[in-house]
């Protein structure tokens, strides 16, 4: 079941993400700390897009700049050509960690978003379709601590998805999940994209993960990140593991990182 778009003077389910020469630094007080050096990234509606790279290196940044939770030190961010300059519910970030309120049920938790935005009278009836869409039916009573992790990201993305987002950016929600639930969820999180038509932005450590999600893969480097390869996925999904593309894709990957391709 696809879920329904709410007309707010641009139909389209999904939006154009624009990162135009962007640099970024952190003052840490006693030092300055850069993260990204000079990116240069056009997301299209309803594209796939995967980032990998090393560790620090600076990918979560990019995710809390096109968030709008951040302003570039230099460079633009934008939607649909408009710069950003401040958060948005057509925009959603999802973390790592699931952080749901646990003293809220599953409904609550998915609730909180409208009920901030006053939107919960006109928009309730959400609820019981993005949970439908998550396969979390029957427990909206529950609380956070009754769920195991991959029900509670699937609450996470539930409580994204109630907010009928444009873009959805992703930062490793899979990372500390046990292979199995992963895989499930990867499944899971590709249909959603499908029916619901946002554009995706998914930060991940894993390359199997990235080929089987995006439609392209972007490598960063070392701190301060620069974009150093791009790699179109252009198998339909499904996609299979063994595929013969995919592997040597993975390889290609894995050389870029400066890892053995025998890992």
């Amino acid at each position: 079941m696809a879920l329904a778009h709410e007309t707010t003077g641009n139909p389209s389910p999904a939006i154009a993400l624009g990162v135009e020469g962007v640099s970024h630094r952190y003052d840490l007080g006693d030092r300055l700390l850069p993260v990204l050096d000079g990116i240069d990234l056009h997301v299209t509606p309803g594209e796939f897009v995967a980032l990998l790279g090393p560790s620090g290196c600076g990918k979560s940044t990019l995710l809390r700049l096109a968030a709008g939770l951040e302003a570039p030190t230099r460079g633009t961010v934008t939607e649909d050509g408009t710069p950003i300059t401040r958060p948005d519910p057509d925009r959603i970030l999802v973390f790592q960690e699931a952080t749901l309120f646990p003293w809220l049920t599953v409904r609550g938790n998915v609730a909180s978003g409208l009920e901030a935005r006053g939107l919960l009278k006109s928009q309730g009836h959400r609820i019981g379709e993005v949970l439908k869409l998550v396969k979390l039916e029957g427990f909206e009573e529950a609380y956070p601590h009754q769920l195991s992790g991959g029900m509670a990201q699937r609450v996470a993305i539930a409580r994204a998805l109630v907010n009928d987002p444009k873009l959805l950016l992703l930062d490793e929600p899979f990372g500390k999940l046990d292979s199995l639930t992963r895989l499930n969820l990867q499944k899971e999180l590709l249909q959603l994209w499908k029916e619901a038509g946002f554009t995706a932005l998914l930060v991940t450590h894993d390359v199997e993960e990235a080929l089987l999600l995006a439609d392209r893969v972007i490598v960063f480097s070392d701190r301060p990140a620069r974009i150093v390869a791009e790699v179109k996925v252009e198998k339909p999904h499904p996609r299979r593991r063994d595929d013969a593309e995919l592997i040597a894709l993975r390889r290609q990957l894995l050389e870029t990182l400066g890892v053995s391709h025998d890992v």
